[in-house]
């Protein structure tokens, strides 16, 4: 795997978007062209870098590659997000005792 910054590759909404169909289930190059309206060599220039940031994984199976989700990279991103996430729930719980005092 490259030494890729995943929150670089995951910058760019045409790559969160077949991460996104991949996420549902494995797909050929074929459907993520049809899927994500680039042409072939634009679906395929964002799956390398998918690929090299180990967030996909490729096999083939007669004469299609076929590309699957790989999990484990995000776990960084959601590492990343989780002191956020408190961020918010203190914040979303000072506005629900606000708007409880207001219909007081």
């Amino acid at each position: 795997m490259m030494n890729t910054n995943i929150f670089e590759v995951l910058s760019e909404p045409h790559r969160r978007s077949i991460l996104d169909l991949l996420r549902i289930r494995e797909r050929s190059v074929g459907e993520l062209v049809e899927q994500c309206q680039l042409s072939q060599p634009g679906v395929s220039k964002h799956l390398k870098i998918l690929r090299e940031a180990g967030l996909v994984k490729v096999r083939s199976v007669s004469q299609k590659n076929i590309y699957s989700l790989r999990p484990e990279p995000l776990q960084e991103v959601d590492r990343w997000l989780a002191s956020y996430r408190q961020f918010w729930s203190n914040k979303l719980d000072d506005l629900e005792s606000f708007l409880d005092q207001e219909e007081d």
